[in-house]
């Protein structure tokens, strides 16, 4: 029996307390699942993820190339180590930066930024929906050899799998309350970007049901047919 056949035990790596996991805590909830939350940026021991049936990890300020970062070196050691045991991770937008960086892809600073809800261009919309999907983004990722890319945009890749693993670009956990906090801790960089913070907001409250129906789309297809598969070629080949 897998870890993913018994109540599924979560950990979710958070980097700053306004990044929390929004719906994707609501749907490991559903799920019944033990989530462990682990506040990275604050916490100076870390638990083993191999002890875990999924790992994920959320967004965050920071860039995924920042060797700087005093926690960032024993956040990349955990993915490998869970990805070495073939604990299934989810890499959300800074995670899915991090995760291809330690498989061997790349994170650089993107010549356009990405703030708003927008489509992607999915090659697999029954597993990743075309959207509109949140972004809020200034760097991009090149997928790490091996992957199997399932979307994107003009602005560069937004999802893929790698062995029982799936990194995304986007936000599928955001709620209209994370919204709410990330207009006001982050208020600068819409400033910045010409991003107008209360449109924002107001098209969040109005696709509030929708994203949350996109991301139960989203999760429940990484459940079932990435994180329990045994090879590529199982989302690859669209079975």
């Amino acid at each position: 029996m897998s870890a993913l056949d018994r109540p599924l035990r979560a950990l979710v790596i958070e980097h700053e307390r306004a990044t929390p996991g929004g719906l994707l805590f609501q749907w490991l909830d559903e799920l019944g699942a033990d989530v462990d939350v682990h506040q990275i940026d604050v916490e100076q021991s870390d638990p083993d993820p191999r002890e875990y049936g999924l790992l994920v990890s959320l967004g965050s300020e920071f860039p995924a190339y920042d060797d700087t970062l005093p926690w960032l070196g024993r956040e990349m050691q955990m993915m490998r180590d869970a990805y070495a045991a073939e604990v299934p991770i989810l890499g959300v937008c800074f995670g899915g930066q991090l995760l291809a960086r330690v498989l061997g892809g790349d994170v650089y600073r993107s010549q356009q930024s990405e703030i708003g809800w927008l489509p992607v261009r999915s090659r697999k919309p029954d597993v990743v929906p075309h959207g509109p999907w949140f972004q809020w983004h200034f760097d991009v990722f090149e997928p790490p050899p091996g992957s199997t890319l399932l979307a994107d945009s003009p602005v560069g890749p937004q999802a893929y799998t790698i062995g029982r693993s799936l990194g995304i670009q986007f936000h599928p956990e955001v709620t209209p309350e994370i919204m709410e906090e990330w207009v006001r801790v982050y208020r600068h960089e819409l400033d910045a970007e010409g991003v107008d913070p209360d449109r924002l907001l107001e098209e969040t409250y109005e696709r509030a049901e929708a994203s949350r129906a996109h991301a139960w789309r989203l999760l429940g297809a990484f459940l079932d047919r990435v994180a329990r598969r045994q090879d590529e070629e199982e989302v690859a080949g669209g079975r």
